[in-house]
């Protein structure tokens, strides 16, 4: 089909449509828009792309369309522009099919703005530079705008009058020596821009004098800092002569009993979609769609400087575009398949991210033994998993999303955290030698405030189909009585989540809470409703205070788990627009019609996290740190679904002095294959 193309007045031709209506955009596809964009009348030269994502048809298409295999839906994508010059923003969705605008908003800012540009980051230090207020600031500290890097940051929203209906960003400085520097050693604590992007001018400096320049090394990279190599360390070798278990079509992925797709959005990054798995030749679905919702870092720092530092690295600064490519390190290892991640820049080019993401299959130990006393059988099988994972680097953090897929049909998810911390300096210990209450000293004067990382995960599940019903299950302890006369029995109490308004749920390791997905239509052999438990880990949920501006703009946070009846429109916990949401946005507004849970489509958002008190050792580069969830089949399988796995039979499992066995395996000046 095509239609005019009033930005370059020529046919518009729709380009060649994916094989499946959830196929990430294409490059062509993100060219198609961007010319389409071209010619909206409010386009000018300092508009730029905010996002461009796919607008997903619905569910209920989707899977029509995979029964029937018919036409493929309307295939659409939303995009987001915002005119440097004006802080005009708008919100569209256009029909990539047919080329037409389906909507276009113009948002008012009152509820929220369009994410943070890089060109708007970039902006900050000319704009501090050209700021004679500022730099008089520095030189009181003895610095010059040539000594410094600015790092701006999300301003959150507090209510200041002069920050309503404008662009903002606040930024810190740092002190950089020289150009393999890493200035986060150098914090120049004490001093804060709050900078309009749009007039290009900053309209409030934070100025508390009294604070030192740490004179501490953070090069981690310099061989001097480094010292002499670890000696000692033998390579390991990971080889599948074989070749790996996987089959990759396009975007979707067969393995073991597993089938499902991986896409990516600039939004979310990795997206797992329709997960399936085969038992006796019927493939069963378990999760529709499953991505990072939102991520929160808020700091526990109450000083006038610090006291807005609360990052929603999705919403905030769309962090699937700083995606790392893993062609050059060592991310992953073995017989590797990576997936590229496309999506448009600013000025609405497609900008590919070769190597994107990485597949690859894991050694994963014993997957079933037992040596039987009567019978004298001697029985183990080997586990494996499937890795599917991406890096991204926002600022000053690195993080890694790595989904396990198990033999058995466990499901995991479990995030990386590396990089270096965000630093201040150490404002010094109290008189009577107290540390200071809200950041440790992790060098001579150097400090790491306390701090959280908190990821909301979008599970959008399918447990045996689209009717499902979360239970919460806690272990019961029971007192002695006649029916527990020496009081060893427990029990456990199941508590269905019938409703929206009453599904926010707290974790619970004193009673072994989980949530169980069930159908409430289908049932195994044994009668039971067929279903999968989210375990969460017990750590804390957001720590500030119950009525601070932060919790109101991310209640998402201050709970491990709500629960949703699927709508289309609800995709981010924290709602569409975070950047400068005054707060109620996302999960609030979910569950304010307090739909009904039991036997419908549904959606978990499930928030899990680490509370971060830096350590010596997190620095001048942090050790990678774990947070993670599991979701297991539970009664999903009338009995062990890995029966059938066929036992070892690798010549690593023999007896015998492995110094004795020379395979002839990959070269080994490489780790990564």
């Amino acid at each position: 089909m095509t239609i005019l193309d009033s930005a370059t007045d020529s046919a518009y031709t729709a380009p060649a449509a994916p094989v499946h209506p959830l196929a990430s955009l294409s490059s062509a596809e993100i060219e198609a828009v961007r010319l389409l964009v071209l010619g909206f009348e409010d386009f000018t030269e300092t508009t730029r792309f905010a996002y461009v994502g796919l607008e997903e048809p619905l569910k209920n298409e989707v899977l029509a369309w995979e029964a029937e295999s018919g036409a493929l839906p309307d295939r659409r994508a939303r995009v987001q522009l915002l005119d440097m010059a004006t802080a005009r923003s708008t919100d569209s969705v256009i029909s990539i099919t047919t080329g037409a605008a389906i909507s276009h908003d113009v948002l008012d800012g009152s509820n929220g703005q369009l994410a943070i540009l890089d060109a708007e980051f970039e902006d900050v230090g000319v704009i501090l530079a050209a700021d004679e207020a500022w730099v008089a600031a520095l030189a009181t500290r003895g610095l010059t705008m040539d000594q410094v890097v600015a790092v701006p940051l999300s301003p959150g929203n507090y209510g200041f009058a002069n920050e309503e209906g404008r662009r903002i960003l606040r930024s810190f400085v740092f002190r950089m020596d020289h150009e393999a520097d890493h200035p986060w050693a150098h914090p120049v604590a004490g001093l804060t821009a709050y900078v309009d992007t749009a007039s290009r001018s900053v309209i409030e400096i934070i100025d508390t004098p009294g604070y030192d320049v740490p004179e501490t090394s953070g090069n981690f990279d310099d061989p001097a800092m480094q010292g002499a190599p670890l000696e000692g360390l033998k390579p390991i070798v990971i080889t599948q002569p074989e070749g790996p278990s996987f089959n990759v079509d396009g975007e979707h992925v067969t393995w073991g009993n597993w089938k499902l797709r991986v896409g990516f959005d600039m939004r979310e990054g990795l997206i797992m979609r329709e997960l399936s798995f085969a038992d006796q030749g019927v493939d069963r679905p378990v999760m529709y769609r499953g991505s990072v919702s939102e991520m929160l870092v808020p700091y526990a720092e109450p000083n006038p400087n610090r006291f807005w530092q609360n990052y929603f690295d999705t919403g905030e600064y769309m962090f699937g575009r700083y995606t790392n490519s893993l062609a050059l390190g060592c991310d992953c290892v073995g017989e590797i398949k990576y997936f590229d991640a496309v999506f448009a820049d600013e000025l609405g080019m497609p900008r590919t991210v070769s190597n994107g993401i990485c597949m690859h299959e894991e050694d994963f130990g014993t997957l079933w033994k037992h040596t039987d006393i009567f019978t004298e059988s001697q029985e183990v099988r080997r586990a494996r998993r499937l890795v599917i994972s991406f890096f991204t680097t926002v600022g000053n953090y690195d993080y890694g999303f790595y989904w396990y897929l198990y033999l058995d049909g466990t499901i995991e998810c479990e995030a990386k955290l590396t990089g270096v911390l965000f630093t201040s300096a150490y404002p010094g210990d109290a008189e009577d030698g107290t540390p200071y209450p809200y950041a440790s000293e992790v060098a001579p004067g150097l400090a790491a405030p306390y701090h959280q990382h908190l990821f909301n995960m979008r599970l959008d599940m399918t447990v045996d189909g689209v009717a499902n019903v979360v239970n919460e299950i806690d272990a019961v302890r029971l007192p002695i009585s006649e029916t527990n006369p020496v009081g060893n029995a427990f029990t456990k109490k199941v508590t269905p989540i019938e409703s929206e308004a009453v599904s926010g749920r707290v974790a619970d390791g004193q009673v072994n809470r989980v949530w169980q997905i069930a159908s409430t239509e289908k049932t195994s052999g044994m009668g039971q409703p067929t279903s999968y438990m989210l375990f969460p880990t017990e750590t804390p949920t957001l720590m500030a205070a119950s009525d601070s501006v932060i919790a109101k703009r991310a209640d998402f946070a201050t709970k491990n788990l709500y629960v949703t009846k699927y709508d289309h429109s609800e995709r981010y916990a924290a709602g569409d627009f975070v950047n400068q949401h005054p707060g109620g946005g996302g999960i609030p507004e979910f569950i304010a019609g307090d739909e009904p849970l039991v036997g419908e489509d549904l959606v978990l958002w499930h928030t899990f996290g680490l509370t971060h008190f830096p350590r010596n050792e997190d620095w001048p580069v942090m050790p990678t740190d774990y947070a993670k969830f599991t979701l297991k089949p539970y009664n999903f399988f009338d009995r062990n679904p890995t029966l059938n796995v066929p036992p070892p039979v690798s010549a690593h499992c023999a007896a015998g002095n492995p110094a004795d066995e020379k395979p002839e395996a990959a070269a080994q000046d490489s780790c990564c294959h």
